[in-house]
């Protein structure tokens, strides 16, 4: 029986996944989050197989949440479902311990593969994005400029692109203001950019983010 734990911030999407995975023989629901602090110690109880893990989250981020639940030293495998459809957010993700990462655009025979498939302690990415992956290795950072940023500059860019501000960016990722300012102006440097508007128009032009 493979356990599994269900985190999205949005109640409808994980209901729909929990009934999906009670009705199938070898999987049990064991719990359901929709926040990455409510995950990790829900992952550190219950110690569950798989954790399906929604990306957007209102407190951490998937990656730090990733880290986090790897960190437990639990053996627990953790399948990404996200709405971006993007290599840089997987390659990040897989980096930091992932097993998986699977768009929300997938069919439920592909989700359902995809859980057993890490429960056997294998990898899976969803093909479309495993060949943006393998045609980046040939890339240059003037191919994909946001890759020359360090993961915590990349949750500064994409929380600064979304319209949060500096303090706010401080609270939510446990950083001084004056660090914060810091990474902002070394993104700003190496991306070639001006001010926040260009980062929010930058991540939109990039799909990291979506504003609809």
């Amino acid at each position: 029986m493979i356990k599994i734990l269900v985190v999205d911030d949005h109640t409808l999407v994980r209901d729909g996944l929990c009934r999906l995975l009670d009705g199938e023989s070898d999987m049990q629901v064991v719990g359901q989050a929709g926040s990455g602090h409510k995950a990790v110690e829900l992952s550190r109880e219950r110690q569950p197989d798989v954790v399906i893990l929604d990306y957007s989250l209102p407190d951490l981020d998937g990656l730090e949440t990733t880290r986090q639940i790897i960190a437990l030293d639990q053996g627990i495998r953790v399948l990404i479902l996200t709405m971006y459809a993007n290599e840089e957010y997987a390659t990040r993700l897989i980096r930091a311990g992932a097993a998986g990462f699977l768009v929300k655009a997938a069919s439920t025979d592909e989700l359902l593969g995809a859980i057993r498939k890490v429960a056997r302690k294998g990898v899976y990415v969803s093909p479309s994005i495993m060949e943006k992956m393998v045609s980046r290795m040939g890339q240059t950072p003037e191919d994909a400029p946001e890759s020359v940023l360090s993961d915590r500059e990349m949750q500064v860019l994409l929380r600064l692109a979304k319209g949060a501000t500096t303090r706010e960016v401080s609270g939510s990722l446990s950083l001084s203001v004056s660090t914060v300012e810091t990474y902002r102006s070394r993104i700003l440097e190496k991306l070639n950019l001006r001010n926040n508007s260009d980062l929010t128009r930058f991540a939109i032009r990039r799909g990291l983010i979506d504003l609809d």
